[in-house]
């Protein structure tokens, strides 16, 4: 984190809004029984540290731009200093060209991958079940 160019501020954890948010999502993609386990593992999982540039490329996602109102809010918050949420990711399979989801946090992915796209991101992982 030496070499970056902008300094980030992060939470040590998630928010717990977050969550739901996360589930709100992956109930889009899963039935209950499968979101409501992947959010448990997330729950639970540690947190690690990604490249913004390396989480676009695993969810295979492009980069919303920075006049998006949600991505310049977050460009806003990094501005101005305050504390960021880890994001929440679900592991994809490359075995099965399966990307990773960006359960929450895709937002905030957009305006640091706009920043710096080496910033390394707190975020906790989950597996699909």
């Amino acid at each position: 984190m030496a070499d970056q160019i902008i300094q980030v501020r992060w939470k040590d954890t998630p928010e717990e809004h977050d969550y739901p948010a996360a589930a709100d999502y992956l109930d889009l993609l899963a039935d209950a029984t499968v979101v409501e386990s992947i959010v448990a593992d997330l729950r639970g999982a540690p947190v690690v540290v990604k490249k913004a540039k390396d989480i676009l490329r695993a969810s295979q996602l492009t980069a919303l731009t920075p006049d998006n109102p949600h991505v310049r809010k977050d460009l806003l918050k990094i501005n101005e200093g305050k504390a960021l949420s880890p994001i929440l990711l679900v592991r994809g399979d490359c075995r099965r060209n399966v990307p990773m989801l960006i359960a929450d946090g895709y937002h905030r992915v957009c305006a640091l991958y706009f920043a710096d796209e080496n910033v390394e991101i707190p975020a906790k992982i989950a597996a699909m079940p």
